[in-house]
């Protein structure tokens, strides 16, 4: 789909387009929410082991997603940045690129985490208990892999090319798949009633196995609907199955420039949460519970800064490679303004609506007042939250990932976990003592992308638009 908005027209209205970006953006990450609330609501709706066993393992997932983002923005950036520079058959280059990554990463991460998906709830100290639907979630999710690598990949492309509404449909499209396909295969067949009459319902009671199932049937879906997207005539830099598609080392190796401090950055900031998990696991079944239910929770507050993240990302990048430094820096100034302000309503909502918010995911009174008491305490940290989200989406459209790198390296083993690791030992404040340490952590990321951003390096890194550079596309 070719943007029916000049981003690069200086005289345009600045809401207009960035509510053009941002708002199909927001718009999906609220249905996504939604829809990861019925999701875990229907989890939890079998117990607080069921809601364990994935939280045992969700920190790993989080790991994959963004060893996956890490390849997508590796791959997206540059296609934003040559569309606005007018090299669209180098961008063209970079997007078949692109797809012969998605088939070598994605078969390889879906191999690597079948061998370790028995293995990994006891390396993480899970109670025996929960161990094996734990495994079985793993394992049955990672076997849709390939396709979820296909969607964060090609969602990529479309949106720094300046189409944020395809992934917007067909993300949305595959939640909707999978709540329906959870309804289905976690709980057995039953009857229930609807406007007065029963309905029998075929069900597959396959429990979190059922959950893991819907997901990777959800997952194959849009993996496959936006890989070819991309082949679209109607998408400004399409491809199509005749061409060749060599490898062109050049473009991979910008995409382990740029995508290996993202990789860097999702691996430290990984490991530091199953730190984290194991030592919320050692308060107890309770403790994770809460811990797992308020995390999925806090995740409808992030809407607002992913929308103008991603205006960022699109908007510098093509900005800069344009060679228009001034409207890079009125685009990101005006994105992460944008930001604190609704930031800081979401925190304001999250404050005084914790408690109702936990209800949705369990009627466990002791998970409830916990998760509640935790998620006030990090409705504080929304804006500085929303500062290091978007400015951290800018610095990726202007190619520097190192930075927002050893940002979250100091935020999370700096801060986070050692200051949880004493209160967990000195106080007897339990899940607070770990939230208090994330709440230090956002805010010391909020504050240190600001000091970054307003040094200015990042908006020099510009390109030289085609009119003036010779073509370097490799002939198909």
């Amino acid at each position: 789909m070719k943007p029916t908005l000049n981003l690069l027209d200086e005289n345009a209205k600045l809401g207009k387009i960035l509510w053009y970006l941002a708002w199909p953006a927001v718009l999906e990450q609220l249905l996504l929410t939604l829809v990861n609330y019925v999701d875990t609501a229907m989890v939890g709706s079998l117990g607080h082991n069921a809601t364990a066993s994935i939280g045992v393992v969700m920190s790993t997932t989080w790991l994959i997603n963004g060893l996956f983002a890490a390849v997508a923005i590796g791959f997206s950036v540059p296609v934003g940045r040559n569309i606005g520079a007018g090299n669209i058959s180098h961008a063209k280059n970079i997007v078949k690129q692109s797809l012969l990554g998605i088939l070598i990463f994605g078969a390889f991460i879906t191999f690597f985490i079948q061998l370790i998906s028995p293995h990994l709830p006891v390396w993480l100290g899970a109670d025996e208990a929960i161990r094996a639907d734990a495994s079985a979630y793993l394992s049955i999710v990672s076997v849709s892999y390939l396709f979820t690598l296909s969607a964060n990949v090609c969602s990529g492309i479309l949106r720094c090319s300046g189409d944020t509404k395809t992934p917007l449909f067909y993300n949305v499209a595959t939640n909707i798949i999978n709540v329906v396909l959870n309804f289905l295969f976690i709980f057995p067949s039953r009857t229930i009633t609807v406007f007065g009459r029963e309905i029998f319902v075929w069900g597959a009671g396959m429990g979190v196995k059922g959950a893991a199932a819907a997901t990777a049937i959800a997952v194959a879906f849009s993996g496959v609907m936006l890989f070819f997207s991309l082949f679209k005539k109607s998408f400004i830099v399409s491809v199509t199955f005749k061409e060749k598609f060599k490898f062109d080392l050049s473009v991979w190796k910008e995409m382990f420039v740029l995508g290996s401090p993202v990789a860097a950055e999702r691996i430290t900031n990984t490991l530091g949460q199953i730190f984290m998990t194991a030592l919320v696991t050692s308060l107890g079944t309770i403790a994770l519970t809460a811990n797992t239910l308020a995390i999925t929770a806090e995740a409808i507050t992030y809407m607002p800064a992913f929308g103008f993240c991603v205006a960022a990302t699109t908007l510098v990048a093509q900005s800069l490679g344009a060679n228009k430094k001034n409207l890079a820096v009125k685009y990101s100034k005006a994105c992460i303004w944008c930001s604190i302000v609704f930031m800081a309503v979401m925190g304001v909502v999250l404050y005084f609506a914790s408690d109702s918010l936990m209800r949705i995911f369990s009627d466990e009174s002791a998970v409830i007042e916990l998760g509640g008491k935790v998620l006030r305490l990090e409705a504080f940290a929304q804006p500085a939250s929303g500062i290091a989200m978007v400015i951290t989406g800018t610095l990726r459209g202007a190619k520097d990932t190192k930075g927002p790198f050893f940002i979250c390296l100091v935020g999370m083993w700096g801060v986070r976990i050692p200051l949880s690791f004493i209160l967990l030992r000195v106080t007897n404040l339990g899940l607070v003592a770990a939230w208090i340490g994330m709440v230090a952590d956002l805010t010391t990321r909020g504050v240190f992308s600001l000091v970054l951003y307003l040094k200015g390096k990042w908006k020099n890194n510009v390109i030289v638009p085609a009119s003036t550079q010779k073509d370097t596309a490799i002939a198909s």
